[in-house]
């Protein structure tokens, strides 16, 4: 499977900085953001968060590239991909882009385990997540 987008907005003022393009904040905001769009599409939605099992994914590594400014006006939009999912965790690709042009602006990978909100610990991946974020593996180079 490709990536989906999970994310998508224009860029307000108030989201840009001193030096007049988006602040490096908001693109991490935008990828939050897209985090709980794409857990939905895993089975872990809000309800499922806050009085179901109680369970989200939650960043513990990011590596990230800053390729473009972004500046306040332009609409922006994330996709997202994943392209490792391991006993406790899902390594996710984000890529954020310029919707005009679609220039590639922002990417980042999170490694992310999944925590059980209750405890505050990582626990194994439950079967059902697992098979649907197979549905959504991407290849790591793309």
């Amino acid at each position: 499977m490709s990536y989906i987008e999970t994310y998508r907005s224009a860029v307000a003022p108030s989201d840009c900085d001193v030096l007049g393009h988006m602040n490096a904040s908001r693109y991490f905001q935008a990828c939050s953001d897209g985090m709980f769009s794409f857990q939905t599409q895993l089975g872990l939605g809000i309800s499922d968060i806050r009085e179901g099992r109680k369970l989200s994914f939650a960043v513990v590594r990011a590596e990230s590239d800053f390729k473009s400014e972004i500046m306040a006006g332009e609409v922006i939009y994330l996709e997202t991909g994943i392209e490792e999912i391991g006993g406790k965790s899902i390594v996710f690709r984000h890529r954020l882009y310029r919707a005009e042009d679609k220039a590639l602006a922002f990417e980042t990978r999170f490694r992310c385990v999944l925590l059980d909100l209750k405890n505050r610990r990582a626990v194994t991946v439950p079967d059902d997540v697992r098979e649907k974020a197979r549905g959504y593996m991407i290849d790591a180079e793309t």
